[in-house]
């Protein structure tokens, strides 16, 4: 039987393996052991502003680190920031984030947890809501929290520096983002908090304020963030480069074929689920064989949100497009009011397109198909009296007849 110090040691190995930050590794250590000597497990908190209904491939990096510690016997505390998220997270961003009412909030938190539980275990996750103790605050407390920190303190967090700098409005509610996340950490009483590496501020205020509070100083564990399929921003589905978790495993699939293959590695490590022993031996293979690396990549990424019979007919349905030319085993078929349309309002109409505007500058950029022969001219009028087939992009298929 192994003592609980070799045990410690062992579990931080695991744990510190991709991180960006450990505040601090000693700490983690001495309390690992003490965890273990006493059978109680460490209080890992994590919190999500719902401030869309859906997680992609970034969220699932911290969610991932955060299963190995339950699976390592440690208690993971989800906070929904439900109060939080009509305040708003100006982290990496150089303007305001517009609030979101009680209701978008309450509706994206739901769907959350359906999804967060695609990969935490229930049965080891503490969901607490923060609007359980942060709408309790009266004006006295929040002074109180106030007083805790400084103006120029908070100045030193890079996105307020950029903005200030630059002239650009930094709302005061703003600046109470930090410390009400941070206020959250001591309600909790949470042992260590994770979060992506651009949270390293946010972080560190909890543990500031749990010293204020007598309480020991969470350990702070930060991320890297993963960029989207533009290869530049982090992911996000307001830049329109996410892969989401639940998005249909053939278009999960074609995304990821979509990375640059300099991502190729990091999606290795921070997306695959793969362990660095098993995903290594792959990047010596990328030299030669690209594609076939990329294809297993994402054959791999889509088999854990949709098992591994789904993901292999999306590779095989990928390939017959794009390798061997051919069409997906299943088309829609869009029946239309008009016999003839032109391009833009056919793509708009057919649901291929969010508005006329993308549809133009698809059209333009020999994005799409009439027939498998491309279209140029935006104005080109199309006889819908007989069924065409359209393609917009590279993976978005419709046939289109006039339904009269």
């Amino acid at each position: 039987m192994t003592s609980p110090e070799k045990d410690a040691r062992a579990q931080l190995k695991l744990l510190s393996e991709g991180t960006v930050d450990l505040i601090s590794a000693e700490e983690l250590l001495e309390r690992l052991n003490l965890s273990l000597g006493a059978r109680k497990p460490l209080r890992i908190k994590y919190g999500a502003d719902p401030s869309s209904p859906d997680l992609h491939l970034g969220h699932t990096v911290p969610l991932s680190k955060l299963r190995l510690f339950q699976d390592l016997g440690h208690q993971v505390v989800f906070i929904i920031g439900d109060f939080t998220a009509r305040v708003g997270d100006p982290t990496q961003r150089n303007e305001t984030r517009p609030m979101l009412t009680p209701e978008e909030v309450g509706k994206n938190a739901e769907s959350y947890q359906t999804q967060v539980f695609k990969i935490l275990d229930r049965a080891k996750t503490e969901v607490r809501y923060n609007s359980e103790w942060l709408e309790k605050l009266t004006p006295s407390d929040f002074l109180h929290l106030t007083a805790q920190y400084t103006v120029a303190r908070l100045l030193e967090r890079d996105d307020f520096q950029k903005r200030y700098k630059s002239g650009i409005p930094i709302a005061l509610l703003e600046f109470l983002y930090p410390l009400l996340q941070g206020y959250d950490s001591v309600v909790v009483r949470s042992d260590l908090e994770l979060g992506g590496s651009d949270q390293k501020f946010n972080l560190l205020v909890g543990r500031e304020l749990q010293k204020v509070w007598g309480q020991k100083p969470q350990m702070v564990m930060t991320l890297p963030l993963l960029e989207g399929t533009d290869g530049v921003q982090k992911m996000s589905k307001s830049y329109r480069n996410a892969i989401g978790i639940e998005d249909p495993a053939k278009e999960m699939f074609g995304k990821v074929m979509s990375i640059p293959d300099a991502l190729v590695g990091r999606y290795f490590q921070l997306a695959s689920g793969m362990t660095l022993e098993e995903y290594t031996p792959q990047f010596e293979r990328m030299k030669t064989e690209p594609r076939e690396v990329k294809a297993g990549l994402a054959e791999k990424i889509t088999a854990l949100y949709h098992g591994e019979g789904d993901a292999r007919k999306a590779r095989e349905e990928f390939d017959r497009i794009f390798r061997d030319k051919g069409l997906p085993d299943e088309i829609p078929t869009v029946l239309l009011g008009e016999e003839k349309l032109d391009m833009v309002s056919l793509l708009k109409e057919s649901g291929l397109v969010a508005s006329k505007g993308e549809a133009r500058r698809l059209i333009e950029q020999g994005g799409v198909k009439l027939n498998q022969e491309k279209v140029t001219d935006p104005a080109f009028c199309v006889d819908l009296s007989r069924e065409s087939l359209i393609q917009c992009g590279k993976r978005k298929f419709v046939r289109v007849r006039c339904g009269r």
